[in-house]
């Protein structure tokens, strides 16, 4: 029977979910990600699932190549065309020093080189009317320089297209008939906003991934058909919905973050499910930890995504979750500076040759390694049993590289050095939730943590601790949650546009018009690409006090009038602030999300039906407040709903692991979830 299947590509594993929506079956794999060739990865994962591409009615699929071809910078020969004098604005950037203590801060090289940069003539007023016609002869002679310089990608970014842009539409047409099978772009197919540093950065980076981000798409696709597979390949966009194939083609930017949203997806499905108002989606891979916020079913998104980060980095003009990532994996590497202080990743062994203890050549010890050790993970019981763990060298490693040359000797010498490293990991990982909630002027201890990932469920316990929460939920499937929020997505289209006026009855008279516009128009894409399904709308406005540079983004959807919105705007400033002093206010962009509702799997059904004993015996595990205990070891798939007991505990499943600490209590809630109560006065003493 055709199904439906997830397929989330990591650092380290592929993980694959595939579900039937006639028998509400579901089935999950992993396998180590197969870099050179990450179809061979899925198709192993078809294979463990005793399913191929063929039985596939429809693919979702989320990546990191985009976002990791930016970084590594390994994309196309790409060439920027702008508007006479404005070649380098890509250098001159916003002309500010974000880090002005740094004596030698460097901002990172633009993505297209000076001499990969070409002006023509052509010139808009601000309002959009024509100054300089577009110079069609120089284009053309640009062309042929293009061709000779064997250019595998063109950026177009004239002034002020925002407010027209039929300058860039022009000039994309002459370019694909004058350089047929290069790649091109115009930032006014991504952004109709009035920024021009940003939106000659998000064209620069679109163009830059552009072929590369092709040739995937088309050797995915056909791979599969090769295998079969005859339905509809989606993909996972960064503002949290699926996109099209043809869309992700031609703005492939749009994929920045693809790979870690689908599990921010599903907490926001769940949490809406469970009841809970305001939830931590926390992810703990093999490569990074990620983190982002749901509140009231909602994820923050970003308008403006910085590559690299704000210091460093460049922006992208595309939406994206608001999300915050560490290097701090299961596969992050423990290492000692030059002066002997124990640091973990953000370096990480990956999937080839992975942690030592995956017996493939891997020397350096890592988060995973440390918990193999501390007794949290079962070296016979890894992956349901597929991928046996050498301890004996795990040991050995962590010994010689961190315990020894620390000077750590006794009986638990070995498990002080595993608990510092995962300690140290638990710090950077708790870093990280803060400036996803404390930054944004949230208190973590008002929400629940919401841990998956193949190790957020072995680190859960310990973050709560750290930030005082209260509660630790733990999804079905954490180990391929990224995958199932990959079916339970929408598809979601984004856009904005230039709206600048102050606040007033007039401004608010034209508001309308122009989402009603925007509406309009996302409501034909949507309909075009998924066919005839229910929309819904949300809109926001970007908006200030006056004479202030930045913005925070307000939802006014279902607001009207003058009094709603000043409300609306002042009670996101004040959240975000602390105050709000009612001095005349401004608009400066609006935008607006439209969703699709594509089919859902019923969340009821993703949990594996409870059998057989839920004790697996007991084992001995090393926490460092209490040393080596004797921990319950438990089987997930067989713990029934409403089932309860306290810790320390270990529940074991296929592609990952729970912990729960001494003192702390655990239940199966209503959706198979596992809900971990923290002792608070256990915590406080922590």
């Amino acid at each position: 029977m055709p199904h439906v299947v997830a397929v989330d590509i990591g650092g380290t594993f592929t993980d694959l979910v595939a579900y039937d929506h006639v028998t509400g079956t579901v089935r999950y794999t992993k396998s180590p990600t197969t870099y050179g060739n990450f179809v061979a990865g899925v198709l192993d994962c078809f294979a463990k699932a005793g399913s191929t591409p063929q039985d596939a009615a429809l693919v979702n699929h989320g990546t990191t190549l985009v976002i990791n071809s930016l970084i590594q910078r390994k994309g196309a020969k790409t060439a920027l065309i702008t508007t006479r004098g404005f070649r380098d604005v890509l250098e001159i950037a916003r002309g500010n020093r974000p880090d002005p203590f740094d004596l030698y801060y460097q901002r990172d090289e633009p993505l297209i080189p000076r001499d990969l940069r070409f002006e023509v003539a052509e010139r808009l007023a601000a309002d959009g009317s024509t100054l300089i016609p577009l110079d069609e002869a120089e284009l053309q002679a640009c062309a042929e320089n293009l061709k000779q310089l064997g250019i595998e990608s063109v950026a177009l970014c004239f002034l002020n297209a925002y407010a027209n842009s039929a300058h860039e539409e022009r000039a994309v047409a002459l370019l694909k008939e004058w350089l047929p099978g290069v790649f091109i772009t115009h930032s006014t197919d991504l952004s109709r906003e009035w920024y021009e540093y940003e939106r000659t950065s998000t064209v620069a980076a679109n163009a830059f991934i552009g072929p590369p981000v092709n040739e995937y798409l088309n050797g995915l696709d056909g791979d599969l058909q090769a295998q079969g597979f005859g339905g509809k390949l989606f993909m996972m966009g960064s503002n949290g919905g699926v996109l099209s194939v043809p869309r992700s083609s031609r703005q492939p930017i749009a994929l920045v973050e693809s790979g870690p949203i689908g599990g921010c997806i599903g907490a926001g499905v769940y949490a809406e499910a469970l009841g809970f108002s305001n939830v931590i989606a926390f992810d703990m891979g093999g490569t990074t930890a990620k983190c982002a916020l749901v509140e009231d079913g909602r994820f923050g998104v970003d308008s403006v995504y910085y590559v690299g980060g704000y210091i460093q980095g460049f922006p992208i003009k595309s939406p994206v979750i608001d999300i915050v990532e560490v290097g701090s994996g299961g596969g992050s590497i423990a290492w000692l500076d030059p002066q002997q202080r124990l640091k973990v990743g953000p370096r990480s062994a990956g999937s080839t040759p992975g942690p030592v203890c995956y017996g493939r050549g891997g020397m350096e010890p890592t988060v995973t390694d440390a918990n193999l050790i501390l007794g949290r993970i079962a070296a016979a019981n890894f992956l349901g049993g597929e991928l046996a763990l050498d301890q004996t060298t795990a040991t050995q490693m962590i010994a010689e590289q961190i315990a020894t040359p620390l000077g750590f000797v006794g009986q638990d010498s070995l498990y002080r050095a595993a608990d510092g490293i995962v300690s140290i990991a638990t710090v950077v990982m708790a870093g990280a939730i803060r400036r996803i909630s404390v930054e944004h002027g949230r208190d973590p201890r008002d929400f629940v943590l919401f841990c998956y990932g193949g190790g957020g469920p072995l680190h859960g316990a310990a973050l709560a601790r750290e930030l005082s929460i209260p509660t630790v939920v733990i999804p079905p499937e954490p180990g391929n949650f990224s995958a199932i929020g990959m079916l339970l997505a929408d598809a979601r289209l984004d856009d904005s546009e230039t709206f600048t006026g102050p606040l007033n009855a007039e401004i608010i008279g034209k508001l309308d018009g122009v989402l009603s516009q925007m509406e309009t128009k996302a409501e034909a894409a949507l309909h075009e690409e998924f066919g005839d399904v229910p929309i819904r709308f949300e809109r926001f406005a970007e908006m200030r006090y006056r004479g202030q540079r930045h913005n925070i983004k307000v939802p006014i959807s279902g607001l009207s009038d003058l009094a709603e919105i000043r409300a609306a705007f002042e009670t996101d400033y004040r959240r975000r602030y602390g105050h709000a002093d009612g001095k005349p206010a401004e608009f400066q962009a609006l935008h607006l999300s439209a969703f699709a509702r594509l089919k859902r799997p019923q969340i009821g059904n993703l949990p594996r039906a409870a059998s057989g004993s839920p004790s697996k015996g007991s084992r001995g595990v090393y926490f460092g407040e209490t040393g080596r205990v004797e921990a319950e070891v438990y089987e997930r798939t067989a713990l029934p709903i409403g089932f309860t007991a306290a810790g320390p505990a270990v529940i074991e499943e296929y592609g990952s692991t729970t912990l729960v600490q001494p003192g702390d209590h655990f239940e199966i809630g209503p959706l198979g979830e596992i809900r971990i109560t923290i002792n608070a006065a256990e915590a406080l003493r922590s």
